[in-house]
């Protein structure tokens, strides 16, 4: 039995989630980790493959950013698709050793991963030749319809990318774009095809685990849960100003907002609050602003190390900031937009435009 370390995410930045794919791919080929599954959901984006046909996206760059839906290029193959909440997106990095050097047997493999899957839900789904991805073929919605996006990379038979399972996705999201270029067909969900809705993500999660043990004939085994950790994007709204310290060369050099470790036992608002008084100064209350995203914070010896961040906002009127010089060398006061430049990870970016959209 080959081994796999499965990892549940949560939400992931689209941009966030390539970073992740290339790290623990590269921790794979230098046998720093074994087989990795990521299982994970994006916020809304569309995504063109290698082969994608721009015509098949539907609205402009203006109007999906309007209906806060991003538009990334990536190097899978197949066309357009949409990923969003709600959908389980798979990526697969793994090595394919002697005997399992087949892409036709790889995708089939991953395509069956998905059947069985479904069928443990009562759904009966297949492939259409013509067609790539899982299919139901006789939808409660009429005719057949895609329930699972497929689109992967392999370079030396290491693996990127995989699969987008629509477990409850908001399906109107579809109607931007023509679905891998099939015009014919639409797409369906577990909650559509289901009477009674759809399951929770985390038994869609522990069915999909156990089948991928059962097709890729590997040894399933749950990685650590991701570190803890706060932002909190401070705001002056008098100057439209948005706070960023520069982390000290031994922590990276980059600007980024008040960020932090949330302690054992300690709630994340509680970490938030202590972080800005521990880092700025600033004694004021904090805010949530969305649902925490997971990212990749740089290999530690060769394995990536992986934290879910909770994103908090705080406005106050003073400018004056008290640094801990052993953290930030360096603070500045910048433009939204601005601040959007400069962070490093796309999540950290999301929670900017959301605080200042306040």
């Amino acid at each position: 039995m080959i081994p796999v370390t499965w990892h549940r995410l949560g939400r992931v930045e689209y941009a966030d989630g390539l970073e992740l794919q290339q790290q623990f791919q590269s921790a794979r080929r230098a046998d720093a980790v074994p087989d990795t599954l990521l299982l994970l959901e994006h916020p809304p984006v569309l995504t063109l493959g290698r082969g994608a046909d721009g015509s098949n996206v539907l609205k402009t760059p203006r109007e999906l950013d309007a209906l806060g839906v991003a538009l990334h290029e990536t190097d899978r193959g197949g066309d357009v698709t949409y990923h969003g909440p709600g959908q389980l997106v798979g990526y697969p990095l793994l090595h394919l050793g002697p005997g399992r050097q087949d892409v036709r047997r790889y995708v089939r493999s991953i395509e069956e991963t998905i059947i069985r899957t479904l069928a443990d839900f009562d759904i009966t789904a297949t492939r259409i030749e013509k067609w790539p991805g899982v299919w139901v073929a006789e939808s409660r919605l009429g005719g057949p319809r895609k329930i699972c996006a497929l689109g992967v990379h392999l370079s030396r038979w290491y693996t990127r990318h995989g699969f987008a399972l629509n477990v409850e996705p908001d399906l109107s999201h579809f109607e931007l774009i023509v679905p891998c270029g099939i015009s014919e067909a639409g797409v369906t969900s577990m909650a559509k095809e289901l009477p009674g809705g759809a399951p929770s993500m985390p038994e869609v999660e522990a069915q999909l685990v156990r089948r991928f043990g059962e097709v890729f004939e590997s040894a399933m085994s749950e990685g650590p849960a991701p570190v803890e950790t706060v932002s909190v994007v401070v705001t002056n709204p008098a100057r439209d100003r948005v706070l960023l310290l520069q982390r000290t060369e031994a922590r990276g050099g980059f600007w980024q907002p008040v960020t932090g470790r949330v302690e054992a036992g300690e709630r994340p608002d509680v970490a938030a609050m202590r972080e800005l008084l521990e880092e700025t100064g600033f004694e004021a209350p904090v805010h949530p602003i969305d649902t925490p995203h997971t990212f990749a914070w740089g290999a530690l010896v060769g394995t990536p190390r992986l934290a879910r961040e909770f994103p908090f906002v705080a406005s106050v009127a003073a400018t004056g900031v008290r640094l801990d010089p052993a953290e930030h060398v360096a603070f500045e006061w910048v433009t939204p937009d601005e601040a959007v430049r400069r962070v490093p990870w796309a999540g950290l970016a999301r929670s900017v435009r959301t605080a200042t959209r306040r």
